[in-house]
């Protein structure tokens, strides 16, 4: 069984549509048996509890995908329960490796979600303080990121 944590800075815009988008794959592939998925934040405990931002709602709804996650942060125990630290941008990565480091456990199950596309740019941009034309091109990019995923993983 793959374990996928999907990671970005407060948990409500990027890491639960990359959750919801990567649950919603491999339910079309039947494939829920094979994969643990969640998502987390690494800022403090700032939205924890709180339902995705409305804008991440509303495209994922727009896209047939229901996000049923409540933000929740990153802690020691993901690092090890979790075969893979999906994380969205380099900020956040450089955050968990440190933390990784820090429990002595291994930075090599770490990746940028668009580390493995033919995306020039690496990062998934945070839509946080934009309007909803940010939250649709955010998950165009998670998208492309999720499904290069699962044909990694699946391979």
């Amino acid at each position: 069984m793959h374990k996928v944590l999907f990671i970005c800075l407060g948990n409500i815009c990027r890491s639960p549509l990359a959750e919801g988008i990567f649950n919603n794959l491999i339910s079309n592939q039947n494939l829920q048996n094979n994969f643990l998925v969640d998502s987390c934040g690494t800022s403090g405990s700032y939205h924890e509890g709180e339902k995705p931002d409305p804008r991440s709602i509303k495209v994922a709804h727009d896209n047939n995908i229901k996000l049923n996650h409540l933000a929740r942060q990153l802690t020691v125990k993901d690092l090890s329960d979790f075969d893979l630290l999906t994380v969205m941008d380099k900020e956040n990565l450089l955050n968990v490796q440190n933390l990784l480091h820090k429990h002595n456990l291994s930075i090599h199950k770490t990746n940028l979600l668009l580390e493995n596309t033919d995306l020039l740019n690496k990062e998934v941009p945070d839509p946080y303080y934009g309007d909803q034309k940010g939250f649709e091109k955010v998950y165009e990019l998670i998208q492309i990121g999720c499904e290069k995923l699962l044909v990694d993983l699946t391979i």
